[in-house]
């Protein structure tokens, strides 16, 4: 079957166009600039060419902090423009705060705002472009689901929040009719003899099988996939796409061919990456521990108006490989918050105290963690270690619940910078998903992408 190939960015495409032509106009920018006025701060020349890698290097980071490449957000034009302006603030900033890497600040200070303001306005205009004529449906990826009524919901919504770009139009049942079959309504459904034609009339370019079973696909829809395929048709598996797409493991769809989903990384047994990790968690613990002893004094001050009560506290939580440590943190709840026994943290919980309250939304509660860090009990990236309590529930409900301990827990990791606090069975089962997605594709990228995500975290004060 012949098909007209739509244009449609991937995820990662549109991450690295966004990178790449912010950079690009600020460029083209300056050279403007330098062409229509007497500008030279940061001239577009040949001598200049270092600081014009730095320049792009601090966009490129302060960007990633301030999410300027959240697809998401980038699709919103006023959550656009306050990140942008965000970044170029704190990039000229830093900018003009290393002479030994950047020039010399200009004589006409003038210039220094001609430059920032010539940033905000070059990559406004760029995103506007791309939210206008690329974050467009001309760009969407149109996909055809095949499969089990019983599993769409699932399937789609978590997907459609992730890439709105990826427009799933309808779906095929691909099991057998029964006498008293499943509706659902939110999506349109095609009957499984016009799959050719449906690829036809709504310009489908991928069909997305998502089965809990193979076997439950009827022949009818075998044999047209089949012949889809031959032709070199895009077809593809739920999981996959799921992965891809949400950076989450899909344990809810892993069936008893599980060892396909879960080919770990091999950083877990890399003994150089492991030495590094380490190395790096002595030197991030050493430098957290004198910024807190830095500011203790305020946090003691603090304490003792709005907690009324002992500083710290100990817990006992579940680190790698199912051993026991005692945690230590700075209390934010009341005293005695868990009389009636253990609880579930809630969203505007009663018995977190104000100052607790700042404490966990900036994450200073979690600074006498270095110490665990130090003794080797935890690390600075990994799976959040929990409770002995909620691991036997939690183990006991989702499956590979326990697979999580098989690295060291860490302050922060991939579940804690792209989800919210776990107050639930269905929140745990998330946070999972995500961190099995680190212990799977661990690498030092995905430790430095966890860093730039807790920088976020803490500059828009989301801790929990």
């Amino acid at each position: 079957m012949s098909r007209k190939k739509n244009i449609h960015f991937e995820i990662s495409e549109r991450k690295i166009l966004l990178r790449i032509i912010d950079i690009c106009v600020v460029i083209l920018g300056l050279y403007l600039l330098q062409t229509c006025m007497s500008y030279d701060y940061l001239a577009v020349t040949k001598d200049n060419i270092g600081y014009l890698v730095v320049l792009a290097i601090y966009i490129t980071v302060f960007g990633t902090i301030f999410e300027i490449y959240d697809l998401q957000k980038s699709s919103k034009l006023d959550v656009t423009f306050r990140n942008i302006v965000l970044t170029v603030s704190t990039t000229v900033l830093f900018y003009l705060l290393t002479p030994v890497l950047t020039p010399f600040l200009p004589e006409q200070r003038l210039q220094i705002i001609y430059f920032y303001l010539c940033m905000i306005a070059m990559i406004f205009v760029w995103r506007w472009i791309y939210i206008t004529f690329i974050s467009t449906p001309r760009f969407y990826k149109k996909v055809l689901l095949v499969g089990e009524i019983s599993n769409i919901e699932n399937i789609i919504k978590p997907l459609n929040q992730s890439d709105p770009n990826y427009k799933i139009v309808g779906f095929i049942n691909s099991e057998t009719e029964v006498e008293s079959p499943i509706k659902f309504k939110g999506l349109k459904e095609f009957e499984s003899a016009d799959l050719l034609q449906v690829i036809r009339d709504e310009k489908i370019s991928e069909i997305l099988v998502a089965s809990y079973n193979s076997e439950t696909i009827t022949s009818e829809i075998y044999h047209d996939l089949i012949s889809l395929l031959d032709q070199g048709f895009i077809i593809r598996e739920y999981t996959q796409v799921y992965e891809e797409i949400t950076y989450r493991v899909p344990i809810q769809f892993v069936g008893k061919d599980f060892y396909k989903y879960f080919p770990f990384s091999r950083s877990n047994q890399n003994t150089l990456y492991l030495f590094f990790q380490r190395a790096f968690d002595i030197l991030f613990s050493i430098i957290g521990l004198i910024f807190g002893c830095c500011i203790l004094p305020f946090i003691v001050l603090g304490n003792f108006i709005a907690n009324k009560g002992p500083l710290f506290y100990f817990q006992e939580r579940v680190g790698q490989n199912g051993e026991l440590f005692q945690i230590v943190k700075l209390r934010s709840m009341i005293v005695n918050a868990e009389t009636g026994g253990a609880k579930w943290a809630q969203k505007n919980d009663v018995r977190i105290t104000k100052f607790g309250m700042f404490l966990r939304r900036s994450r200073l509660d979690e600074i006498p963690q270095f110490v665990n860090v130090l003794k080797g009990d935890m690390s600075i990236i990994g799976p959040r270690p929990e409770r002995p309590f909620f691991v036997n529930e939690l183990s006991r409900i989702i499956p590979f619940y326990e697979t999580r301990h098989i690295v060291k827990p860490g302050l922060t990791g991939w579940a804690q910078v792209n989800t919210r606090y776990g107050s639930s069975v269905d929140d745990s089962l998330t946070k999972l998903q995500y961190d099995l997605y680190y212990i799977k594709h661990r690498s030092v990228f995905l430790d430095i992408n966890i860093v730039v995500k807790t920088l976020s975290t803490i500059l828009y004060y989301r801790g929990q």
